[in-house]
């Protein structure tokens, strides 16, 4: 038990982040902050049946995030049957909804858009580049947040090819029900904050 105390702390600190995640979560759903591009709230964490749903922060002029479309139709392929929804999130406010259909399009993504213009999903997740994935569970809970895999390692810095499949293996472990090894890991790409 020696050193117990010190991490007591951290332990709490640890508990009180994750319930507030969850309670986050169910405030966003019931604001409804994010909207699609039609311009209607969307709540996308409300009564959902998805054994998971998976967030992707996107923005068209992201050369990274746009590198990153073959892998993350790949992964939609292979888990949207197995009961994973997949959602692109757009965070820049003044991309217009035409120039994101027009994005969808070109990098053929297959799934649903939402548009986070007040940043709400970028605070509750805490993503801070694109693209970066969150990965929430059913009820609620934020189970991942971080990279989709590490093919990069800086900026303009790359590997060959990935070695870790991070939101992969996330997706995986929910849907085996095992534990999810790491919650968050560093992302490459474009700063979220420099979005106004």
């Amino acid at each position: 038990m020696r050193g117990w105390p010190k991490r007591l702390p951290n332990l709490a600190f640890a508990l009180l982040w994750a319930g507030s995640l969850v309670l986050a979560g169910e405030n966003l759903a019931g604001k409804a902050a994010l909207l699609d591009l039609s311009g209607r709230h969307v709540n996308p964490l409300r009564a959902t049946r998805a054994k998971a749903t998976v967030f992707v922060f996107t923005r068209s002029d992201c050369p990274i995030s746009n590198r990153y479309a073959p892998e993350v139709r790949r992964l939609y392929k292979k888990f949207a049957p197995q009961g994973v929804t997949f959602w692109l999130v757009y965070p820049d406010p003044n991309e217009a909804p035409e120039a994101i259909r027009k994005h969808r399009e070109e990098y053929a993504y297959p799934f649903g858009v939402l548009r986070d213009p007040t940043h709400a999903l970028v605070t509750l997740t805490g993503a801070k580049v694109t693209p970066e994935a969150a990965v929430f569970v059913r009820g609620g809970e934020m189970v991942y947040h971080g990279r989709i895999d590490d093919l990069y390692v800086d900026f303009g810095k790359t590997r060959r090819a990935p070695t870790t499949h991070d939101l992969e293996q996330v997706l995986e472990a929910v849907l085996e029900g095992r534990p999810v090894k790491a919650a968050s890991t560093p992302a490459v790409g474009c700063f979220i904050s420099d979005l106004k």
